[in-house]
């Protein structure tokens, strides 16, 4: 593990990290060694790309290019087909099944097939039936238990009553695709299965994803980047993940790390859970400071962040969304219980990523995308 660096870093009154050459330098206010754009160019940035995409003449331009394009390609097919067929035979021991594939947008809990799934669950109520698994009204319940209460044996199961078809109506409604990973519709179900923070340490669902991370290595040409939830809840979220991937030993060369972090700072709100945005920002951004400066403050979450790609903001986006205010609320600030809109996460994840990722390549650790 490298050693500890000397630079200090804090939150400014912008709501973006700041990283300094020492601490001294950070008391005596001093220039910080990164720079990320401030939120009023953020947003002249982006009120210029939205005028640009709804003024008609390029609207116009812009389609009559792309037709032109389609046409040229279209053209290239009929006189070339032939050639690139006669050439693709040239290339020895290459074809569609040996190149490598790289499965993105997968979601953790969707990368097993139902089939998978399904047999995994069986085997479980078979091996362990007496294993407690749940916690529910102060109640310890074992897996028979459970199965028991929802009026269900294993051989009653089947890929229609787990009932996680992916329909053609999932992808047009949030609150149904969010359903859909819910076995059997129990999300006690999935917090036994298909959660990293729960009674057994999210011991099944590390079981399952291992199995299918060997599914790829078998396959050999098969990667993914698979996607895990970080939620800006509690500031103890890093070190619950990195230490449910090391204590698990979830590693694989076939396998990396995306995290996607949802728009809900409403419901934390509401909940009780923090105050205001910027408290959202500070559990999502002060523990990768903390372990960019020492790795040995948190040694787990070193190890897992080196297989981590990038970030993603995930909600709904088919809500719509209306301006409160003619200029928004710093972070600390924002103490409305309404979200704010796609656009304000999107600055303060990518003005605080930069800060970041500036520190990191210094340190010479690996940077993420966003």
């Amino acid at each position: 593990i490298p050693e500890a660096d000397q630079c200090a870093f804090s939150m400014g009154e912008d709501g973006v990290y700041a990283v300094y050459e020492s601490e001294e330098a950070r008391a005596q206010g001093a220039q910080p060694v990164t720079n990320a754009p401030s939120i009023r160019e953020f947003y002249m940035d982006l009120n210029y790309v939205l005028d640009t995409i709804s003024d008609g003449p390029v609207k116009t331009w812009t389609y009559r290019r792309l037709r032109y394009l389609d046409a040229r390609w279209q053209l290239y097919i009929l006189l070339n087909e032939r050639e690139e067929t006669m050439q693709s035979k040239l290339v020895p021991h290459r074809d569609l099944y040996n190149v490598r594939k790289v499965d993105g947008h997968v979601h953790l809990a969707s990368a097993m097939n139902q089939k998978h799934l399904l047999r995994f669950i069986k085997y479980k109520l078979k091996t362990e039936p007496d294993r407690p698994v749940i916690v529910r009204d102060g109640q310890t319940l074992s897996l028979r238990q459970v199965f028991e209460s929802l009026n269900l044996t294993a051989y009653d199961l089947s890929i229609d009553t787990l009932d996680m078809h992916a329909h053609k109506g999932a992808y047009h409604r949030f609150d149904k695709f969010n359903l859909k990973y819910n076995p059997i519709g129990e999300s006690r179900l999935r917090e036994i299965f298909m959660k990293t923070d729960n009674f057994i340490d999210g011991e099944y669902f590390a079981q399952i994803t291992k199995e299918v991370a060997s599914d790829l290595e078998q396959s050999k040409y098969q990667m993914a980047e698979y996607r895990i939830s970080i939620y800006g809840r509690s500031p103890d979220e890093w070190d619950k993940l990195a230490a449910w991937v090391v204590d698990h030993k979830i590693f694989s060369s076939n396998v990396r790390w995306l995290i996607q972090v949802p728009r809900l700072y409403n419901v934390y709100k509401a909940g009780g859970h923090v105050q205001n945005f910027e408290q959202v920002l500070e559990n999502l951004f002060r523990p990768l400071f903390e372990v960019t400066r020492d790795p040995a403050s948190h040694p787990k979450l070193h190890i897992f962040l080196q297989r981590v790609v990038g970030f993603d903001s995930v909600d709904d986006e088919s809500k719509p969304e209306r301006r409160m205010h003619k200029k928004y609320p710093l972070p600390r600030f924002w103490t409305s219980t309404e979200n704010p809109p796609y656009t304000y996460y999107c600055y303060f994840t990518m003005a605080n990523m930069a800060t970041l990722n500036q520190w990191r390549l210094r340190r010479g650790f690996n940077t993420f995308v966003f």
